[in-house]
């Protein structure tokens, strides 16, 4: 058996990419010869670095011709509906799309071909369905939980995402101001630990957050291996996120997490997540449980200090995240791919 794999966005090295390799790694186990289209197979080394995953047998060619010839095609939209022709066809949504004129006669025809819509949240599936017309599957994706563990926790809060203001901004910005006031209200034994790629739309963005960061003790780890960024998630206790700071949930979905993969895993770690109230955080984080989310900056500040200073509650908080990131194992995610196929 033959499956093809599309992503338009694979060398933005980012969850949705995972999600991809993923879906590669569990049709591998099913017994097909996996090949996934990209212009270079040099991608497939920095995939390897970036994820801690090996990609041994799979393919990376330049073109799959829109799986004609495969028997299954799981295909990335980037917000169009392609003409797929393999014999079984998974059109995969990793981004709320909307506004684009979804329902037309001729995505109608090219959905006919489509065995079934994927969506990585119902963040995701609640625009995805409204705009194409579908009734789409969600299957979270899958985070690499078995190889992320607590280590000796340390005064430190974290944030994992790219350095980039593309579409959706991950506003490392917004955290440096934020750690500022704290680390200027009295909480000067904490640091903040900012990790991520640069390599796609961040060069200028990452100067800037390295300028205003200076004077205090804010750490910039540049394009990390999957091995640092799993030391610094278990060495930190808490865990921030500022992503759709600032944008309308309801007018501008692809600015907010669609899902939030690096929260999970920093839960994974032990580390209590408190991050924006908006997109599919909201479907991770139990408010008190096992994090806290925010809307304004003087919340973020205000449930941050609520942590330090409550005894007992970043134990209890972390306790809980590492319990629930285990409803987004691979295994979860194989088990539910396999049930499509």
């Amino acid at each position: 058996m033959r499956a093809a794999i599309y992503n338009p966005y694979l060398d933005t090295l980012g969850g949705g990419e995972r999600y991809s390799l993923a879906v590669a790694t569990v049709l591998q186990n099913k017994g097909y010869k996996v090949d996934v289209q990209w212009r270079s197979p040099s991608v497939k080394n920095k995939l390897e670095d970036r994820f801690g995953i090996k990609l041994t047998d799979i393919n990376f060619v330049k073109d799959i011709a829109r799986g004609d010839g495969y028997d299954l095609c799981f295909w990335v939209s980037d917000g169009s509906i392609p003409a797929l022709k393999a014999r079984k066809n998974l059109l995969h949504f990793q981004v709320p799309f909307h506004g684009v004129k979804g329902v037309t006669l001729l995505n109608k025809m090219k959905l006919w071909r489509i065995s079934k819509v994927i969506c990585n949240s119902r963040f995701t599936k609640s625009f995805i369905d409204a705009e194409y017309g579908v009734d789409s599957a969600v299957i979270y994706p899958p985070v690499a939980i078995e190889k992320i563990r607590p280590k000796i926790k340390e005064d430190i809060i974290t944030f994992v995402g790219r350095f980039s203001q593309l579409t959706q901004a991950k506003n490392q910005d917004v955290l440096i101001k934020a750690f500022k006031r704290l680390y200027d209200s009295g909480y000067s034994e904490w640091k903040l630990i900012l990790a991520g790629g640069a390599e796609i739309g961040g060069k200028e963005y990452l100067e800037n957050i390295k300028k205003i960061s200076s004077g205090y003790p804010i750490e910039i780890v540049e394009s990390p291996t999957f091995k640092e960024i799993c030391t610094l998630y278990g060495r930190a206790k808490i865990f921030w996120s500022a992503v759709g700071f600032g944008a309308k949930e309801e007018k501008e979905p692809e600015k907010f997490e669609h899902f939030g993969i690096s929260a999970v895993e920093a839960m994974a770690a032990g580390a209590a997540p408190l991050v924006y109230r908006g997109g599919g955080y909201k479907e991770i984080v139990r408010e008190g449980e096992n994090g806290f989310l925010w809307a304004s900056t003087q919340e973020l500040l205000k449930n941050t200090r609520t942590l330090i200073e409550t005894k007992g509650l970043l134990v209890k908080l972390g306790r809980e995240a590492r319990l629930d990131s285990k409803k987004y194992s691979y295994d979860v995610f194989a088990e539910k791919l396999s049930a499509l196929l």
